[in-house]
């Protein structure tokens, strides 16, 4: 019995541990009038999304997102509100393929971000050709 147990505390030790991925975390936007929590999707642990988890007005919280194209997401609040999504990994704390939602224009966006030197995060959105980038502070 001894050995068994043993043998069973040698296995959880040498199972590899599993660090976050440098996007994953709280980011101060560009702005710095939202933070975005990043983290694994809901029922899809290998894609990064993220959500709204602050807003520097206290209104802002309490306000819907009355841009949004779909008269059925009007009503959501912004707090909370899901705003990047589906980004796949091209190597650590490099992610592209995603999604990006801007609730001050109701436009989503092709996106990319990545943790570059400083460890700030760099986030992109595109139309066709064009990009626009802005760097995040985590939070």
């Amino acid at each position: 019995m001894r050995a068994l147990i043993l043998a069973a505390g040698l296995a959880l030790a040498a199972a590899p541990a599993f660090a976050a991925d440098p996007v994953e975390g709280e980011w101060l936007t560009q702005a710095g009038t939202a933070k975005v929590r990043i983290g694994p999707c809901p029922g899809k642990a290998d894609r990064m999304c993220g959500v709204i988890s602050w807003v520097k007005n206290p209104a802002d919280a309490k306000a819907t997102d009355v841009n949004n194209p779909d008269p059925k997401l009007k009503t959501r609040t912004i707090l909370g509100l899901p705003m990047i999504r589906d980004f796949k990994p091209t190597a650590p704390g490099r992610w592209t393929g995603g999604k990006i939602y801007d609730p001050n224009t109701g436009k989503t966006y092709d996106s990319k971000i990545s943790v570059n030197g400083t460890g700030a995060l760099k986030v992109e959105g595109c139309i066709l050709m064009v990009c626009q980038a802005q760097t995040w502070r985590r939070s």
